[in-house]
């Protein structure tokens, strides 16, 4: 899984990633080859939980939102052909409109059956199991 990769972090993941400083999740931010997307959409939501939980991570998301490329919400309709839950197409249809080549979710109730594999052309994964795949290998693989 080498080369270039367009990776759309959907709201838990933002979540995950500013609840604690050092949190594993941050090695995302870290991975050569890789853009990390995201959209408004998934941001609002994040912060919005944030602020509910744990105020003070607020400033953190911010921060890490900062290295992001932003994108706009795209409306596509009812053409998705998925059985998503409502509040996943926007983000099913964000990471589409941007080009990305795989979607990180921990929402395992909505996007787990499609983990490790591909959703509309989105290879869909646990953030572990992105990192996982981005480690060099012994060989150098």
């Amino acid at each position: 899984m080498r080369g270039i990769a367009r990776v759309f972090l959907d709201a838990n993941v933002l979540f995950s990633a500013a609840w604690r400083v050092g949190a594993r999740l941050g090695a995302l931010w870290e991975v050569s080859g890789a853009t990390l997307v995201t959209s408004r959409y998934a941001i609002e939501e994040a912060r919005r939980n944030l602020e509910a939980l744990r105020p003070a991570a607020v400033a953190r998301l911010d921060r890490l939102c900062q290295q992001l490329e932003v994108v706009e919400e795209v409306d596509m309709g009812l053409g998705l052909g998925t059985e998503l839950a409502e509040k996943d197409v926007p983000i099913l249809a964000a990471a589409l409109g941007a080009r990305c080549t795989h979607l990180l979710t921990g929402d395992h109730q909505h996007f787990g059956r499609f983990f490790g594999g591909r959703l509309r052309g989105l290879l869909v994964l646990t953030p572990s199991r992105f990192l996982e795949k981005r480690q060099p290998t012994e060989h150098g693989d």
